[in-house]
């Protein structure tokens, strides 16, 4: 969800969500309580946060001074599950949740109106919950998309199939500036835009039968300079281990929120950047 999008007075490097149609432009979290799972993140991830102009239920979470994420207090209230959402550029919500429905998909919120634009919570119809924002971005939000999150990735019991809902939802693949390509890549489906991964969608090798014990989620992975202190934040605050190697880490935090912390030098699809193989153990 945008949470807090207009730019200060005088700049001119403001994106709107029409240039960068079809590609993840913001991630967000709901919880339960604010202030514990800011402590956890500052822990973990070494975030500061400031307040959202949506209300003190809302907050932004800063890294070197930069927008990151999103946090809003909304689980209870709303009568939504914790968990980190990626949000998907729409040139209309109302178009996009009408895309969703016909396709089979669901609408879970929304669209709600959150100026500077409008956003709705929305399931696939395998039952992987991701959210659509129309309107404007954040200042620098190029240097978001470059460093924090690194990619959204898709678990899902077929990829094949997932990459058609979204596509036909997103207009993914459709000619003209700022559309994501997307093509495969080993066993995975991965979304570019301007020759950066945003997303990737997998489900197992190509051409196998669909795994029914797949429970459908987007994982949200963050750029960390040490895997390992992440792991040890985590633990420490309340957090627990999913799923640990080298160069990535699977983390559920306090409210139990899951995310992947991966080392800096990893970006993107392939051996180097895929999940691990413990992943859908939990």
């Amino acid at each position: 969800m945008n949470h807090d999008m207009p730019s200060p007075a005088g700049t001119t490097d403001v994106f709107s969500t029409h240039s960068v149609y079809g590609t993840p432009c913001w991630v967000s979290l709901t919880s339960r309580d604010i202030k514990t799972t800011e402590a956890f993140y500052t822990a973990v991830l070494g975030w500061r946060w400031r307040p959202a102009r949506l209300g003190e239920r809302f907050r932004i979470a800063l890294m070197d001074g930069a927008p990151v994420a999103g946090l809003a207090g909304v689980a209870d209230m709303w009568r939504m599950a914790v968990a980190w959402t990626p949000y998907f550029a729409v040139r209309s919500a109302d178009e996009a949740v009408s895309r969703v429905q016909e396709r089979g998909g669901t609408l879970a919120v929304g669209p709600l109106s959150l100026p500077p634009g409008r956003a709705a919570l929305l399931a696939d119809r395998d039952g992987a919950t991701f959210g659509v924002w129309q309107g404007e971005l954040f200042t620098h939000w190029l240097s978001w998309r470059q460093a924090q999150p690194a990619f959204v990735r898709l678990h899902t019991r077929d990829a094949f199939d997932a990459a058609i809902f979204y596509g036909e939802v997103f207009d993914w693949g459709a000619a003209g500036p700022g559309r994501t390509e997307v093509v495969y890549e080993g066993d995975e489906v991965v979304l570019r835009s301007d020759g950066h991964v945003v997303a990737c969608i997998e489900s197992g090798a190509l051409g196998s039968a669909p795994d029914p014990a797949i429970r459908p989620r987007w994982q949200v992975h963050f750029t960390v300079a040490d895997v390992a202190a992440c792991v040890r934040a985590a633990e420490r605050h309340g957090g627990s281990v999913l799923a640990l190697r080298d160069d990535e880490a699977v983390l559920r935090d306090n409210e139990g929120a899951q995310f992947t912390v991966t080392a800096r030098h990893v970006r993107g699809p392939g051996p180097a950047g895929g999940p691990p193989t413990e992943w859908e153990t939990e």
